[in-house]
């Protein structure tokens, strides 16, 4: 059963070359049938590991090298039944916003980064 979907903006700091990139990260949190609670990562369609991880980490877009992100923001995404939340009936003919199966992927780096060669904030 999913328990929690979220978007979750992942900012990376090469500690080669000291690029800043930022991505971001689809997330469900599942619970399974032993009661243990799992975490699933995806970005732009593409099941991934934890960016959280040095297995999931991405390389550098400059050096290759890989390190590991921090999270600098997230949205939750309501589940669905939440009570009182508006909903609309899908027709069964399927004629529902076709534009839909069109539209453009929306890009996980689709949004502002981080100035090429900034600083990396110091940490706390």
């Amino acid at each position: 059963m999913i328990t929690e979907l979220a978007v979750e903006r992942v900012e990376f700091t090469c500690g080669s070359c000291w690029h800043r990139w930022s991505a971001d990260y689809d997330v469900q949190r599942h619970l399974d049938g032993q009661g243990q609670e799992w975490e699933y990562f995806s970005r732009d369609n593409a099941v991934v590991a934890s960016p959280y991880t040095p297995e999931g980490a991405p390389p550098c877009p400059y050096c290759g090298r890989h390190w590991v992100g921090r999270l600098t923001a997230r949205r939750p995404v309501p589940l669905a039944g939440e009570p009182g939340a508006p909903r609309s009936r899908v027709p069964a003919e399927g004629t529902h916003r076709p534009e839909r199966h069109a539209a453009p992927l929306l890009e996980s780096a689709g949004h502002p980064q981080p100035a090429p060669g900034a600083a990396p904030e110091p940490s706390a």
